[in-house]
Parts: structure tokens; sequence; C-alpha cells
């Protein structure tokens, strides 16, 4: 739709890539689409690389945010008058003082004894339990493929607690994972219904923006409607 800008946003154990489908998608429905590449080094360097990007655009802007991007969507959107609308792809939406590793904890999945750290800090995810963590979906070749480009997160981002929560002031909408293994599709469901987002529910893993990319769009352009030429 012309004028209305989608950004992505990715996030752990993922990159902008793993977008592809979804911006294929809406580019071929006329949206100007932005992945963009967050560092994964510390929550506030990922919070302030979102808002430059957003910043950049001219027009409304729907802010897509997929796991832990979604807790990066919900602190970059503050204040930023371009963003319409948010959504959250199976995601993070934390309120004010929660964590990350916090709500893992109280809504555990199989993600948490799949993290392997590295000597700095940065936490991958087991080759051999990737697929049943993360990507049970997707096709052989595209799980090996995303496994061997994982991007690791840094682990002191879990205890980060937020701040202020930018989904209490725009409207918001919430894809809800059914057989997610890395955050529990119970959780899921606790943030859409407390942020009163238009949610829907998919049966897909971790990873709809791969194996559901048509869902993806589908939310993303109710979330845009109305806002463009």
């Amino acid at each position: 739709m012309k004028n209305v800008n989608v950004v992505l946003v990715h996030g752990a154990f993922a990159d902008a890539s793993g977008w592809a489908k979804v911006i294929l998608g809406l580019e071929e429905k006329g949206y100007n689409v932005i992945a963009l590449q967050n560092p994964l080094a510390s929550f506030d360097d990922d919070v302030a690389t979102t808002r430059r990007v957003i910043d950049a655009q001219t027009g409304p802007v729907v802010l897509v945010g997929h796991s832990y991007g979604g807790a990066v969507i919900t602190g970059a959107a503050l204040g930023a008058s371009n963003v319409k609308a948010l959504v959250y792809v199976a995601a993070f939406a934390p309120d004010t003082g929660e964590s990350l590793g916090a709500l893992l904890e109280k809504y555990p999945s199989k993600i948490g004894t799949a993290l392997v750290p590295d000597a700095a800090g940065f936490l991958y995810i087991d080759r051999a339990k990737f697929k049943e963590a993360f990507c049970g979906d997707v096709s052989d070749v595209e799980r090996r493929v995303m496994a061997a480009t994982q991007k690791p997160i840094k682990s002191d981002i879990f205890a980060y607690q937020a701040k202020d929560s930018a989904w209490k002031k725009i409207p918001s909408w919430y894809l809800i994972a059914s057989e997610d293994q890395a955050i529990n599709p119970a959780l899921q469901r606790v943030f859409a219904q407390r942020m009163g987002a238009k949610s829907r529910e998919v049966k897909a893993s971790h990873v709809p923006f791969v194996s559901r990319p048509a869902d993806v769009v589908s939310i993303i352009e109710a979330a845009a409607s109305g806002l463009g030429d």
C-alpha cells in the first residue's frame, strides 16, 4: 500500500533475512518494507538501532517484531508519532519491570534447555535441539540453513527489565503460534490479552514468518488497513 512503511524486527537466533517470504509478500501488495539488522549485543543498542530506522521513514509505520524483537519494538515505539500499529509475531511484549528471563521461567518451554553460551556470554541454540526448540515445521533445507546462520544473543539481555510499554498507547495485533516450543503459547496468549491486541492463532512453530508467511502478511495487512493512500 502506497506510503505505508512496514518495519520488520527480527528476534534472537535469526537475522533480517529470515523475513524473506514476508518481505516479498508485502512488497507484492505495494508496501514499503524495511527489515533491519540488530546487533543483539544489548537491549538499549537494539532499541536505538530500531528507532533510527523508524525515524528515517516518511509516512505511517507498522512496526513488527518477532520473539525478542517484540520486546525491542515495545521500547523503540515509545514517543514515535509515526508508528501507528504494532504487530507481535510469537513475540515478547513485556510490561514495566518485567524481564524476558523471568517470563521464560514462569512459562517454561524447550528453549530453556537448548541454549548454550560461548566464551563471551552470547547464547546459541544447540544444533541438535534446533528443530525441536525453534522450527519444527520448516523443511530440512530451511532448518539446516537457519541453524548454520543463527545469530547469537547476549545473555545479559534476558535480565533487562522493561521500562515502559508502547503497546499501552499504540493499537496492537498479535499472531499466536500454537505449536511454539520457544515462547510458550500460554505466555503469548497472556501478552495478547493484557494488551488488548487483535489476536489470531495459527498452528505453527516459533517461526511462522518462515512456515506460515501468508498468515504473517495477512495480520500485518490488517494492522495497516486504513493507514495509506
